[in-house]
Formats: structure tokens, sequence, C-alpha cells
């Protein structure tokens, strides 16, 4: 049963990290394109990341394909593990934080799936 719960509040707080983004990045989409620069990634990635910003949080919470919320899954963890990598080496590790907490939350969510959901996933080791 914690597992279940465990599951729930961490995808949920996933989710709710991810959508956040998404909003920062539509409503102030002129700022976020200066702190890409700053990390060296160019503007034209903001539009794609709004779309995969909220596509991931859907193929994880929606389910519709164990194998899509899997793929949701990896895609979020090079996301995140990118972005802390990123402002770890521009010397600006504080921007890392939300990063750091995403993994967490990911790995959470992750590793209880198979307790809360039908459809096991056949990466996660069954251990609750």
């Amino acid at each position: 049963m914690p597992a279940i719960y465990t599951y729930w509040i961490s995808t949920a707080l996933l989710s709710l990290l991810y959508l956040t983004s998404a909003y920062v990045y539509v409503a102030k989409g002129d700022w976020v394109r200066q702190v890409l620069a700053e990390l060296g990634y160019p503007g034209y990635l903001v539009p794609f990341m709004i779309v995969v910003k909220v596509l991931g949080p859907a193929a994880i919470l929606l389910r519709i394909s164990t194998a899509l919320s899997d793929l949701a899954y990896a895609g979020m963890f090079y996301h995140l593990l990118l972005s802390g990598l990123a402002y770890i080496g521009v010397r600006k590790p504080s921007g890392a934080l939300p990063a750091v907490v995403g993994l967490v939350l990911l790995a959470a969510s992750f590793i209880t799936q198979n307790a809360a959901r039908v459809g096991p996933s056949p990466y996660v080791q069954t251990m609750f």
C-alpha cells in the first residue's frame, strides 16, 4: 500500500514540475530563450520542449501503452540528467536543483509503478 501512495504522489509532483515548466516556457518565452542561450542551447528548442513537457507527463498519467509510458520515463530521465549537467557545466549548480528534485521524483515513480498500475512494466523489478 505505501508503494501505491509513493507512486501517485511522486508522479503527481513530477507531472506538476513538468507542466509548470511548460507554462513558464509559454508565458516567459523570451526569458527562457535567454537562459537557454546562456547554457549554449538554441532558442528554437523552446516550442519543441513545450510539447515534450506536456506529452511526457500525459504519457505516464494516461498510460495508453506501457511501452509509451516507459519511453516517456526514459526521455524524462535523459532530459533531467542533461538539464542538471548543463547548469553544472556553466558553474551554476543552484540551477540544477529542479533537475535533481525531478530525478528523485522520477526514480520513485518509475520504481513503484508496477504496484499501482495494471499492465506492469517489464523494466521494473518487483520489490513491493
